[in-house]
């Protein structure tokens, strides 16, 4: 009887991975008479189920794979073609469109005879970001989302402390910009240097309105309110399942979402209904075990298209077995030890704000100088360390290779030791290691500093330095100093003027292991990640430039130190 059952099962299984998956082209209708294109999957034997959702503006035929796991789960999987994207009609204009196409395209989707009633939205990047823009829309129907590494508020996405993600969004722009016949773009190395910020498009090789617009607007005006969704997500009745990595530069945003919907969410449901899966990864290696140069083991590897049935299971075909099944609000990964650990909220409680103080006889500068990382803070005056940041030759986000060029600069993990060698990086080393230090949380470094120009940036690394040498970044953040007290309001450094500073690092967990170091590596440039400061304050239609002399200052009543979460 127990063979007889087996063969039953077996044979269930293999039908069901057999099961013909139909996929059907349609075109749906905009309000403003646009029609998008969309391919629907679903398995022959379903006639009426739940709706996953996915609207991109990178194909939808890249998407058959996982639409047709989708369709194989009982679900019916809908690929859509953002507007001006590959098979729809209209113009691409970057998220310009996607709140109010979103909300047409679910309400036509509820409006059809196979639909539950019940629709889901998933993907990541801009793939995720359309399905918070449709959310504020409220959309009837929409009944869970799972936005991977993504924003709320769009300024935030190439934003941070007043400086912007050069690299990223002027390779995206070009990439899915037309490029005029005939053109040949420059030498991405060579336009990324190009000042002011309002001409890169011009060194790229042709005009990009969108482009010109993201470089040439600083602070969090008017021009970037359409793009901020934060304030409305507290109004959302909706479960999200919100996936990150550390070293994904969306991972501010996507971590910031998760606790304004689990803290601040008006519904007390859905304040339960939210999940954060925060791994080791940037932002093309999500679930991968390998990142940047570091491997962290078997154990990074997650699965993210069980995840997303998993909760798509539970809230839109509300599955009781599903639903019965506990989940941790938070799930993250320990980097160092490599272990996945849980929590209620981000940060996770159980760890204590503790400092570790930047020390020196003032000659920080590389890794072979004096510079200290210790848990005492001076008890005298000790010398400010001195750096001159030019932006003519900036300090680089990670070493230039054969294999990495300037304009493939990455944020995940790699090698900063070259970097740690040029004189215009300070650099803080904690003692070896003889007990494991375990921090989670969010990082930051709050310095005592002062510069001879009226602006000047400071880029902050924390890194893990192994008994090899190797020194692995694990996490990063930048201030402008003009944005020192206010994004809205920029004020010029006063020459000389010791300020003190918050630099943002994000959120992080890891274990620095016994033999290892703990570092803080200071510069006035994280090229091409962010754009260069020419130090000036005169904004991002002037070219100029001066060199500025940076100072870090640590003594009493003027400490410069970095703030972990550590766990006692």
């Amino acid at each position: 009887m127990r063979i007889l059952t087996a063969l039953l099962v077996f044979a269930g299984s293999f039908a069901t991975a057999l099961a013909e998956i139909r996929v059907e082209f349609v075109t749906m209708p905009m309000r403003d008479g646009v029609r998008l294109a969309a391919d629907l999957y679903r398995d022959s034997a379903v006639t009426r189920a739940p709706v996953v959702l996915m609207r991109t503006p990178y194909d939808r035929t890249k998407a058959k794979g996982n639409a047709e796991k989708f369709a194989r789960a009982g679900y019916i999987a809908v690929m859509q073609d953002c507007r001006g994207a590959h098979g729809s009609e209209g113009v691409m204009a970057p998220y310009n469109n996607e709140g109010q196409d979103g909300y047409d395209t679910i309400e036509w989707i509820t409006r059809q005879p196979w639909c539950s009633g019940r629709v889901g939205m998933m993907g990541g990047s801009y793939v995720g970001a359309v399905q918070w823009q449709a959310a504020v829309e409220h959309p009837p129907g929409l009944a869970a989302i799972a936005p991977q590494a993504t924003w709320s508020s769009f300024y935030r996405n190439i934003h941070l402390g007043g400086a912007v993600r050069l690299a990223l969004i002027a390779g995206w722009i070009a990439g899915n910009t037309a490029k005029p016949p005939g053109v040949t773009p420059a030498d991405m190395n060579v336009a990324l240097m190009r000042l002011p910020l309002s001409e890169v498009d011009e060194a790229i090789g042709w005009p990009m309105p969108w482009l010109d617009a993201f470089l040439t607007h600083p602070e969090p005006n008017g021009f970037w309110t359409r793009l901020d969704l934060t304030p409305r997500l507290p109004e959302l009745a909706l479960p999200a399942l919100h996936v990150v990595g550390y070293y994904d530069f969306f991972s501010r945003e996507s971590v910031g979402n998760f606790v304004i919907m689990q803290k601040q969410a008006r519904d007390p449901q859905t304040r339960q209904q939210q999940r954060l899966i925060l791994g080791p990864w940037d932002h093309g290696s999500v679930g991968r075990t390998k990142v940047g140069e570091v491997e962290f083991g078997a154990e990074a590897a997650v699965d993210t298209m069980a995840l997303q049935l998993d909760w798509f299971d539970r809230h839109l075909k509300q599955d009781p077995a599903a639903g019965a099944k506990p989940f941790a609000p938070v799930r993250y990964f320990s980097m160092g030890d490599n272990v996945w650990r849980e929590a209620q909220t981000w940060p996770p409680t159980g760890f204590t704000a503790t400092s570790f103080h930047l020390r020196s006889h003032g000659k920080a500068n590389t890794r072979q100088g004096d510079g200290r990382l210790t848990r005492e803070a001076p008890a005298h005056v000790e010398p400010a360390d001195t750096f001159r940041a030019d932006p003519g030759d900036p300090t680089l986000s990670c070493p230039v290779t054969g294999k990495r060029p300037l304009k493939a600069a990455v944020w995940g993990p790699v090698d900063q030791s070259a970097t740690e060698d040029r004189a215009d990086v300070l650099v803080y080393t904690s003692e070896t290691m003889t007990a494991p230090l375990t921090f989670a949380g969010n990082a930051e470094a709050r310095l005592h500093v002062s510069t001879d120009t009226p602006d000047a940036d400071w880029a902050v690394k924390l890194i893990d330095v192994h008994p090899d040498g190797f020194a692995q970044n694990i996490a990063r953040g930048i201030l402008r100093g003009r944005y020192r007290d206010s994004l809205l309001r920029p004020k010029p450094m006063k020459p000389g003027e010791v300020v003190e500073i918050t630099v943002d690092l994000g959120p992080v967990a890891a274990t620095i292991a016994k033999g290892h170091m703990l570092r803080v590596d200071i510069s006035g440039a994280d090229f091409p990640l962010y754009d260069r400061n020419p130090n000036t304050g005169t904004g991002p239609f002037d070219a100029r430039t001066v060199i500025a002399t940076e100072k870090v200052h640590h003594q009493p009543g003027a400490l410069s130190r970095l703030i972990l979460p550590c766990r006692p």
